[in-house]
């Protein structure tokens, strides 16, 4: 009797698990794409178990290599409604990259589970999951990206600013300004996602922590393509003037708290205060992904009035994200089918071709 855990994948088999769509960076949607997402998680707002890609149920492995408490929350009670069951990998134990290679960690993981969510530090460990795995993996945040709280923040700005557009990009026509550390991964995902959604997308910050020239290169290409705009400016009221939208984060990211006191005196002048606010159209809604220090990088005063949207914000991350792990689901099986069928095509040609011309199958 043969043991099939020992055999080797047949080349559909193979193919299939190559095909798997991930979400490593924001601009790993199309502008089109971006807009189903966000559409998909209106609906899964407002019936939270309209979507059930992960009945049976099946699991995901969600993985945490940083403090969490909005990704933790939002993605296992969020996988728990799309019918699924969420296996909490804690980073500590597993230490990925140290105790074992990433790469044999996603063959591991890759076998047992529907998905890979991870919260990790280098992007490039990220996309060796991806490659390795088989299965969908999403970045719950690296420090080089955060593109789920991205697509939380543009539901948000389309829930508070008059919705999504009628077509083509999401938000097309509407100017989201970010101050604080330009170098960081919700400035990073802030551009892409933005120029992704049609929006200006306003960045003040230092001269110092500026963007990264790639990224930036990176979004200026799609904001070419979907009409909006991209700019970096080193005075707050400049990229705050006329906002729609404005959002900040804070200024010492996880792993940089020993930088904390060289950083703070370059970013006091894009400190979002009412003031700065006032800059802003009248209508403005106010963004932070949390966890917020009031009086460093917002006051309380902004924090806590009446246009700061943090909270809807903060639920937004559930939908979000069960809209993107939907939309993986739904491609990868898509996708796989696809792959498995070419894969088929060609061992049949290859069949066909060894029998030599002239010669047919026997009925």
């Amino acid at each position: 009797m043969t043991d099939d855990s020992t055999q080797e994948p047949t080349q559909a088999q193979a193919l299939a698990r190559r095909a798997a769509r991930s979400f490593l960076a924001d601009d790993d949607l199309t502008s089109a794409e971006q807009r189903e997402v966000l559409e998909l998680a209106l609906v899964l707002k407002s019936d939270r178990h309209a979507e059930q890609p992960y009945a049976g149920p099946r699991s995901v492995a969600i993985i945490f290599d940083k403090p969490t408490l909005r990704t933790q929350v939002s993605f296992t009670t969020g996988v728990a409604e799309l019918g699924g069951y969420p296996l909490m990998v804690d980073g500590s134990l597993a230490r990925i990259g140290t105790r074992e290679s990433v790469e044999d960690v996603a063959r591991v993981l890759g076998r047992q589970v529907a998905a890979i969510v991870w919260r990790t530090f280098h992007q490039r460990d990220l996309e060796q999951m991806a490659s390795f795995s088989g299965v969908p993996v999403v970045n719950a945040l690296t420090d080089d990206f955060h593109p789920c709280q991205g697509l939380a923040d543009l539901l948000t700005v389309a829930e508070h600013t008059g919705g999504l557009t009628a077509r083509g990009p999401a938000l097309a026509g509407r100017t989201f300004a970010y101050v604080g550390d330009g170098s960081n991964n919700m400035a990073h995902s802030y551009l892409l996602a933005g120029a992704l959604a049609g929006m200006d997308v306003h960045i003040g910050c230092p001269p110092e922590y500026a963007p990264r020239a790639d990224i930036l290169a990176r979004a200026e290409a799609i904001a070419a393509e979907t009409g909006a705009a991209v700019a970096v400016h080193h005075d707050a009221r400049h990229a705050v003037a006329g906002a729609d939208a404005v959002a900040t984060d804070t200024w010492v990211s996880m792993g940089q708290e020993s930088e904390a006191a060289l950083r703070e005196a370059p970013f006091v002048p894009f400190r979002l205060d009412q003031d700065l606010l006032d800059v802003a159209d009248p209508s403005a809604v106010v963004l932070h992904c949390l966890p917020a220090y009031r009086g460093k990088e917002i006051s309380a005063e902004v924090l806590d009035g009446p246009r700061a949207v943090v909270w809807d914000e903060a639920e937004n991350r559930l939908h979000a994200q069960k809209a993107v792990l939907t939309f993986l689901a739904r491609r990868s099986l898509a996708d796989a089918a696809d792959a498995a069928d070419a894969a088929d095509a060609a061992a049949g040609a290859t069949v066909a071709g060894a029998r030599g011309p002239g010669l047919e199958e026997e009925p």
